[in-house]
């Protein structure tokens, strides 16, 4: 092809700026959304890796307990009866700055004489003066942190540091810095504490026990004997692991929620691919003289459409690079909402910058560049399937799509079919099921055209009625003009479709958490340790603190909650011990399992309970067995019953402290239930648990209002990112929609200019382009009510169940159905303004020039 057809071909691209423009956003957004939602969960894993690899080290093997610790007594007796080295004893958890709102700090606790050849990074004997170290091992409450750390907090060696464990705070001073030189490392440091074995022992009163015994084994013949011989040493109740089995659980809970955004995030993405669609449709449209002028003059089929899909191309290299970067720059701002969501939910997680990963700028690139080529291939193979004859007919195009749309419609169904099979068939398994879902939404899209006849056919009686001929002529022309009405009533009604899916189940959620909580919390008032994760109370209250609030007069019952985890081979068993009493017996609402007789089996320490999530997770059902690694070994307990409960998505084993006291090492309680005598003054027994708080202790005492509204803001601000996904997802939607709209009717120019000629006002005009955009939003809405209700069906009954384990209540609130329709009717009648404008404006002679 030679020089002169590309740049007549490519120069009416400029003569439109603003389509040029629209089409940009359209692929600039939908790309910027993925990019950016995969840099922050790819920060967050990131961080996460870091984090856990400066802990780990060198460390193959970890010796872990049932109840998350072991004795101190058997690495001595590893080391130095058995001979087990290198071997080294840790003692690590999270700790919250006091005099530093918002940080907290992972605290590891090492002995420095032998973990070197496990985390010399980290004891950092090559840039640490040896007085530091030697002040770190023989002073009480010494700690050393990264040096970037110090210098954000404006601390140094010297100062004191107030770090706050569960309700006791304790002060420590800084005597050493760490000065990592590479980038990562200094990432991986940002929020690590490191300090003695005796002082983390201090720290978390662990007194004779430690969190784990990290081993160097090393894989061969040697190691393997060397591993067994361990396994055959150990008393029972402990287990020896691989160091890589913790992080692995870890990063399993979360990928379920990361999942969840990036497939909202796909959505807009959908939904920019009509914008690519309309626009070079639009493009096309424009150039049908130029294209049928140049297949006479024998330009081939082959060279018109390899000079559209070079100008769709072009648009989406451009918009794939705009949304690279507004990726980056939105990616700032969603990563500290990601890593907030996932302190609330799983763990402690300091997330302080976004990292970019090429591997997301490169699923990026090709994600837009992708969507821009299979946009485009609909309007090039349109440009080169007809006959030159043909191409600059219009009506060609529309009876072609009239007649295609009964077919396309009964296609439409069957993939609907497919959908709900592959949801039926897909298990557990999420991509499959979103994947059934996206299924469902084309087959929705394709029936799209036939239902836009059906509806104007009846709308249009009512127009003419309504808005006179004017009316009736609109509401003709959008089913006239199917071929482009129908693309941009679908990009409208899938946009909408997806925020009200999203909607309904969050208020889906909204609602059954707050069921939830109304049955559960009855107590006057409930008492516990301050938490670094929302949803996790793992933190102890003083134990002297404890007694003395049992013993305030006026408390008729007081309950009790403790929490522990059991690591092992298979994953993460979270623990909850529980002491019921009487009243709170009636607070949950029990999936399986008879309420009446539950109680005082479970008193008893005859069994377990299992929240929903747990039970989903794992297959369980009230009658079956559930083992648990206990100190005496593996244990198995019958399932009493599984019960309701949003607390967290992981589960949780529910045993009573009859059980606990008989199968695990320790003690402690995490909160507190307090249930006052009829007629005691609340205020004053509130008064005297607050007297009882001694000084250097902070306790939260919340009546079961403000715990409710606590939980719920919680609730909320873990949604907060969600809520942004839809708002951005609906901006990319509200461009599409006036970017389909201005192309319909500019490309209409000729048809309104005739009106003119015969006697249309510009007003009358005008008012004909808002009626028909009005008319499109209005149906657009009325589609998105039937689609965004199967959508959130399948979100609330399939997707969020298979994410997360928890039945919610359906709220399809009609609200959001509302606003849906208004919103929609609303963008459409904005995307109207302009050409009716411009229409109304420019000479009829212009628009019947080639006439």
């Amino acid at each position: 092809m030679g020089p002169i057809l590309w740049k007549s071909f490519f120069r009416s691209l400029f003569h439109h700026p603003w389509q040029l423009v629209f089409s940009l956003i359209g692929v600039a957004l939908g790309v910027g959304l993925v990019v950016s939602i995969d840099l922050a969960n790819d920060s967050a894993k990131l961080s996460f890796k870091l984090s856990t690899e400066s802990a780990v080290g060198r460390t193959t093997h970890h010796i872990t307990g049932s109840d998350g610790t072991v004795s101190a007594d058997l690495y001595r007796q590893l080391r130095i009866e058995k001979g087990i080295r290198p071997s080294a004893p840790i003692v690590e958890g999270y700790a919250s700055a006091v005099n530093f709102p918002g940080y907290s700090f992972r605290i590891l606790g090492i002995d420095l004489v032998v973990d070197r050849p496990f985390r010399a990074h980290l004891t950092g004997m090559e840039n640490l003066p040896l007085l530091d170290l030697t002040a770190l091992i023989s002073d009480p409450g010494t700690i050393i942190l990264s040096e970037d750390m110090a210098t954000s907090l404006g601390l140094a060696v010297g100062n004191s540091l107030l770090l706050r464990v569960g309700s006791i705070t304790h002060k420590t001073e800084i005597v050493g810095l760490l000065k990592p030189q590479d980038r990562l490392t200094k990432l991986a440091l940002a929020n690590f504490c490191i300090t003695d074995i005796a002082t983390a022992q201090e720290i978390f009163h662990t007194e004779d026990r430690l969190h784990r015994i990290d081993l160097i084994i090393a894989d061969d013949k040697k190691g393997t004997a060397q591993l067994q011989a361990i396994e055959e040493f150990l008393p029972q109740g402990t287990e020896i692991i691989r160091s890589s089995t913790r992080a692995e659980h870890i990063e399993t809970m979360m990928r379920a929620f990361q999942l969840n955004l990036t497939a909202l995030s796909l959505f807009a993405l959908i939904v920019g691919m009509f914008i690519i669609y309309n626009a070079i449709t639009f493009s096309v449209v424009r150039r049908r003289q130029l294209i049928g002028t140049l297949r006479c003059l024998g330009v081939t089929r082959s060279q018109i459409f390899t000079l559209i899909l070079t100008e769709s191309m072009i648009v989406g290299i451009i918009g794939t690079l705009l949304g690279l970067l507004i990726g980056i720059l939105l990616g700032k701002n969603l990563v500290h909402l990601v890593s907030r969501a996932i302190n609330d939910l799983y763990f402690v997680l300091s997330v302080n910058s976004l990292e970019i990963s090429f591997y997301s700028i490169f699923k990026g690139m090709g994600l837009g560049l992708c969507a821009t080529l299979i946009a485009s291939l609909g309007p090039a193979l349109e440009a080169t399937a007809a006959s030159p004859r043909t191409i600059v007919t219009r009506s060609t195009i529309e009876s072609r799509v009239q007649k295609m749309s009964p077919k396309l419609a009964l296609s439409g169904i069957g993939m609907g079919v497919l959908g709900v099979v592959l949801l039926s068939v897909s298990g557990k398994n999420i991509i499959l099921s979103y994947l059934g879902l996206f299924i469902i939404m084309l087959g929705c899209i394709m029936v799209t055209p036939r239902l836009i006849t059906s509806i104007m056919g009846a709308l249009q009686p009512i127009a003419l009625r309504v808005a006179g001929i004017l009316g009736s002529y609109a509401a003709r022309s959008i089913s006239t003009n199917l071929s482009r009405t129908s693309i941009a009533i679908a990009a409208l009604m899938i946009a909408l479709a997806s925020t009200i899916g999203v909607g309904v189940m969050i208020g889906s959620f909204r609602t059954s958490v707050i069921h939830w909580l109304d049955t559960l919390l009855k107590a006057d008032f409930y008492v516990s340790a301050p938490r670094l994760v929302a949803t996790r109370g793992s933190a102890s209250l003083d134990e002297e603190l404890v007694t003395r609030i049992r013993a305030i007069e006026g408390i008729s019952h007081v309950g009790s909650y403790q929490w522990f985890d059991i690591v092992g081979q298979q994953g993460r068993t979270p623990i909850g011990v529980m002491e019921v009493v009487a009243p709170s017996r009636k607070n949950y609402i029990f999936k399986q399992g008879n309420p009446e007789t539950i109680w005082d089996t479970f008193q008893q320490g005859k069994g377990v309970l299992l929240s929903e999530p747990y039970a989903f997770r794992h297959n369980l059902n009230a009658g079956n067995n559930i083992s648990l690694r206990t100190e005496s070994g593996m244990k198995d307990f019958p399932v009493l019953g599984v019960f309701v409960s949003y607390n967290s998505d992981q589960g949780v084993v529910m045993i009573s402290r009859t059980l606990f006291k008989k199968f695990w090492h320790g003690k402690g309680v995490s909160a507190l239930w307090l249930y006052a005598e009829e007629g005691a003054d609340s205020g004053a027994i509130e008064q005297k648990v607050r007297n009882l708080i001694p000084p250097g202790q902070t306790v939260e005492i919340r009546s079961n209002k403000l715990l409710r509204l606590e939980t719920l803001r919680i609730f909320d601000r873990t949604f907060a990112i969600t809520a942004v996904m839809r708002l951005l997802a609906m901006i990319v939607a509200f461009i599409g929609v006036i970017t389909a709209l201005m192309a319909l009717q500019l490309e209409r120019q000729r048809e309104f200019g005739i009106l003119r000629a015969t006697g249309f006002t510009p007003y009358q005009v005008s008012g004909l382009i808002l009626v028909q955009t009005g008319l499109m939003g209005v149906v657009a809405g009325l589609l998105a009510i039937p689609v965004g209700l199967i959508t959130a069906l399948v979100m609330v009954f399939v997707i969020n169940r298979r994410s997360f384990g928890w039945t919610l209540q359906l709220d399809a609130s009609p609200e959001i159905f509302l606003h849906a329709v208004l919103l929609a009717i609303l963008a459409a009648i904005l995307a109207g303004v302009v050409p009716a404008i411009k229409i109304a404006l420019s000479p009829v002679s212009a628009a019947l020039r080639d006439e």
